[in-house]
């Protein structure tokens, strides 16, 4: 509901009562049941085994099928992929993909205004998880969607959706409990508690990732990246960057960056179950870093002909690199007999290329972080 209309509503009128109680009452219980649970039963392996499973499942299941899959598009999966992300997306407990996606498309398209579902400018509950507590306005319900719309798999996921929670979230656990003895136990490791951390992982992503870390690709929104919540959020914490270039299929850009879902989507091509996955250019996102730089550095009146004449040097060097690159693969396509010592040539021109780059870079990094330092002081 948006918050012009809100204001002319009865508060009862507005609350969602069954998300409310959930969101509520699950907490309550698990901290009641969890340690009574410990207490007289003690801790089982097949137990963590279960929880461990359903976070995982689930967690991917928002990050790489609602989020990237289904809301960016920013690759493509077959169809034994996409049931496993709407059947366990379901046993998440967040909403059908098509209502989680369209919600999500508008936070993007709105982001930190009124129309942005999850506003962290209403402060952190709110963007956590206090916009749950409420209904949507009725012009959102149908907007959005066309092509989520058009999949025949995310409308019938849509349709029976709990109906697939029910038996997910809820009745497997408790027969794998029952199984074991502790149908409870089931219940408590394999629902409950999962849903309350993956429910919090999933809401960082929209409250802390707005408020806390770095912005090193531009301060238009108030998304920021930060290491340490991309170990909650199984990547997303890398959130200034997915706002920055959000049909990447990475939030982790890096090598070492922490982001299963970039690493499920990438092991899952290698197996013909995701295929082209969309990737912005090193260019693009230098660009990005370096505009955001500049415009840190103006604000102070720090940015001059020097720094200019060292941006200069790193996008002619990536140029070059490009260029280099091009010609290399050109020269191994083509079965001249005489190819090797142009080949060799080429390999030496591109590592002297990197190594201009590298060092033009390094050098804007230092400068840069030299200026901003003092600023600071």
């Amino acid at each position: 509901m948006s918050h012009e209309n809100a204001i002319h509503e009865p508060l009862y009128k507005r609350i969602n009562w069954v998300n409310s109680l959930f969101l509520i009452l699950t907490p309550i219980l698990v901290f009641i049941f969890l340690p009574l649970h410990l207490i007289y039963e003690g801790l089982d392996w097949r137990l963590i085994a279960l929880f461990a499973f359903y976070s995982v499942a689930t967690s991917l299941s928002i990050t790489g099928g609602y989020h990237r899959l289904f809301s960016h598009r920013s690759y493509e999966a077959r169809l034994p992929l996409k049931l496993f992300y709407l059947i366990f997306g379901a046993a998440s407990l967040q909403g059908s993909a098509l209502k989680w996606s369209c919600d999500h498309r508008r936070h993007h398209k709105h982001v930190d205004n009124e129309e942005d579902p999850y506003n962290i400018g209403r402060g952190f509950f709110y963007a956590h998880m206090g916009w749950i507590f409420f209904k949507d306005d009725p012009k959102y319900l149908k907007q959005g969607g066309a092509d989520l719309k058009a999949d025949k798999w995310v409308m019938l996921q849509d349709k029976y959706y709990f109906p697939i929670l029910l038996v997910v979230a809820f009745l497997i656990p408790a027969l794998f409990g029952l199984a074991i003895g502790q149908p409870w136990g089931g219940l408590l490791f394999g629902c409950l508690a999962r849903v309350l951390i993956t429910h919090h992982s999933t809401f960082f992503i929209n409250s802390l990732c707005h408020m806390w870390g770095s912005q090193p690709y531009g301060d238009k929104t108030t998304a920021r990246d930060s290491f340490i919540l991309a170990l909650l959020t199984y990547g997303e914490g890398y959130h200034n960057f997915h706002h920055r270039f959000q049909a990447d299929y990475r939030n982790g850009i890096r090598w070492y960056h922490w982001d299963p879902t970039k690493w499920l989507i990438q092991v899952s091509s290698i197996f013909g179950l995701t295929k082209n996955l969309r990737k912005v250019s090193d260019f693009e996102i230098l660009k990005a870093r370096l505009l955001a730089d500049e415009k840190k550095l103006s604000q102070f009146g720090y940015y001059n002909e020097r720094f200019q004449e060292v941006r200069q040097k790193i996008e002619e060097s990536q140029k070059k690199i490009a260029q280099f690159k091009a010609r290399y693969l050109e020269a191994k396509a083509d079965f001249n007999v005489h190819k090797d010592e142009a080949i060799r040539q080429m390999k030496i021109e591109i590592k002297i290329a990197k190594i201009e780059f590298e060092a033009a870079l390094e050098q804007w990094q230092i400068m840069c972080n030299a200026q901003l330092a003092f600023a600071r002081v």
